[in-house]
């Protein structure tokens, strides 16, 4: 076992960091609001950290001071250097804490602190955590079909993937101040869940497509598959980003159009639920789309002869599927009769006429 692979993921972090702080970052106010009751402000430069963090890579691979394929030659060493900082994170931000109530086990995996930001605000744990996952993710994701290009040449399945995954990372980063209204930000707090999830589940298991076929020949895929996966990736996509910069665009002007859809709402009077467009299609029509990319991803790499690349899209049903039954229970307590006017205005969950 490689010592400096288990080190490896603490000096990627630290680099990272170390990039969030001194490139030049968009300073934004959020919907979350502080202890003061004030929207809590956040420095966002991940579309910066990302292509800087990169560049250092591949600067350092065309040097010669590190293999093209680092990452997939310590790929079992970096998952469990990653597996203990989560575990040391976890434990860091959560002990010091006052318990909330729910027993220490729930404390551990859902966390203690809503909202924590560290050297006075210059650092929001929830966006660091992101923007570290999805940095990894994507060295990940160079590394392992560096070694697929090495070893067997190039594929078009395996860059399509890779390229498909390329244009998620990058639009996510580009868009980091819409993720600021999001479910993650509003309703969870940090503990297990999202860092040990942010620094070893998001980074290694999103990969896990190349994990199965990177050291296998190239996948067998007609030119048709690999049309149908790029439509399906981009067809979730639109759906995905559409209905979260929706969302985002009427939640700072409730009166604003959005691609020339005007708003329509369902109200008590005091607070009003939005009905039109992306959200009167389903009531979480941007999960349906997360699921279309992650099928269009997996469908890229072609039919190899293991399954474990339909992981990634079965991860997100469930995942999904239980966050939307979570979300549904938190706005019906919240919302109460108006509640139940959206449902009957907006009647499908997820997969519109079916579910």
């Amino acid at each position: 076992m490689s010592l400096a692979g288990l080190f490896l993921p603490l000096a990627v972090y630290a680099v990272i960091t170390v990039l969030h702080l001194v490139l030049p970052a968009r300073h934004v106010e959020g919907y979350v609001a502080g202890g003061d009751g004030r929207p809590l402000r956040y420095r966002l430069n991940g579309r910066l950290v990302f292509p800087a963090t990169v560049a250092l890579w591949a600067g350092a691979c065309a040097a010669g001071l590190i293999p093209w394929d680092l990452w997939w030659t310590v790929r079992w060493e970096s998952l469990a250097g990653a597996c203990v900082l989560g575990l040391l994170f976890t434990a860091g931000l959560v002990f010091p804490a006052a318990p909330t109530g729910k027993g220490l086990l729930a404390d551990l995996f859902l966390g203690r602190i809503e909202n924590p930001q560290w050297l006075g605000g210059r650092v929001d744990a929830k966006m660091w955590l992101y923007l570290v996952g999805a940095v990894q993710l994507g060295l990940n994701l160079y590394g392992f079909l560096a070694h697929h290009v090495l070893t067997y040449g190039v594929s078009p399945s395996v860059v399509l993937h890779v390229a498909l995954f390329s244009f998620f990372l990058c639009e996510y980063l580009f868009f980091e101040r819409v993720h600021l209204y999001t479910y993650d930000l509003f309703a969870e707090r940090v503990g297990f869940k999202l860092g040990w999830g942010c620094l070893v589940f998001y980074p290694y298991f999103y990969a896990v497509g190349l994990w199965a076929v990177a050291d296998r020949p190239n996948p067998e895929s007609p030119v048709w598959a690999l049309v149908l996966s790029a439509v399906l990736f981009f067809a979730g996509w639109s759906l995905a980003r559409g209905a979260n910069l929706q969302k985002y665009a009427f939640k700072r002007d409730p009166q604003a159009s959005f691609l020339g859809i005007a708003p329509e709402v369902v109200t008590d009077g005091e607070r009003t639920l939005l009905v039109s467009g992306f959200w009167g299609v389903s009531r979480h029509v941007n999960y349906l789309g997360e699921v279309l990319m992650a099928t269009g991803l997996t469908l890229a790499l072609g039919w190899p002869s293991v399954p474990w690349p339909w992981l990634y899209p079965l991860y997100y049903v469930l995942l999904l599927g239980t966050r939307q039954i979570d979300d549904d229970r938190r706005c019906r307590a919240k919302y109460g009769p108006l509640w139940d006017r959206y449902v009957e205005r907006v009647p499908y969950r997820i997969v519109p006429w079916v579910y």
